[in-house]
């Protein structure tokens, strides 16, 4: 999908500008109230989530970890005062202990709730696997929450282009049957560098008002 030309060169400077790691929150009373804008991305172990944050910054700012689950807390960078980018911990790594991933949801749950400045959730979904059932549950958050929210197909380069195209029609499929989701997914390569255009684009207009 090709987004506007027009807000293409403003929304690569607003990524390519200044980006400072703000704070990590394992607990909501440690966030602080916030007016700025966010857009938050989630995914589950290993998606490519760090590897797509650093593409889309064009620095390495997040953590890229071949440890499933390192991610154990939101964290939020600055991008240039424009928006505060949400690092959201990892989820389905079948290896962490009940206690801890009962406490990851809890708070999701309280930020996707409570936080009113968050435009959307970008979710990671890795286009060799399609949706597995962690991830419905994530949307099912996402919907209870009405927070509005994108699949991001990563991965793209992968898969051959025809099991590609079937992944993402079942993926869309599903799409329809959540109330919350943008009902067309995005594809996006972090290692071919495939899709960054459109994302930057697409993030730019929510911050902006354009879209």
């Amino acid at each position: 999908m090709a987004e506007s030309s027009a807000a293409l060169l403003p929304a690569q400077k607003m990524f390519t500008g200044p980006c400072e790691f703000r704070l990590g929150v394992a607990q909501m009373d440690q966030l602080p109230p916030s007016t700025t804008p966010e857009i938050a991305f989630a995914g589950r172990s290993n998606v490519g989530k760090s590897s797509l944050i650093n593409a889309l910054l064009g620095r390495k700012i997040a953590f890229v970890s071949h440890t499933p689950g390192r991610t154990q807390q939101l964290n939020f960078f600055d991008v240039g005062g424009h928006f505060w980018l949400v690092d959201m911990p990892g989820y389905g790594y079948a290896k962490v202990s009940k206690d801890l991933k009962k406490n990851w949801n809890e708070t999701l749950q309280s930020y996707l709730r409570g936080r009113p400045n968050l435009r959307l959730v970008l979710l990671l979904i890795d286009s060799r696997h399609g949706l597995k059932d962690n991830d419905l549950e994530m949307m099912d958050m996402l919907d209870q929450s009405a927070v509005p929210y994108r699949i991001l197909l990563t991965k793209t380069d992968e898969p051959k282009r025809k099991e590609l195209e079937s992944t993402k029609a079942r993926v869309e499929q599903t799409l329809i049957k959540h109330p919350a989701a943008f009902p067309v997914s995005m594809e996006v390569s972090s290692w071919k560098k495939q899709g960054l255009e459109d994302i930057q684009t697409l993030i730019y207009g929510l911050i902006h008002h354009d879209l």
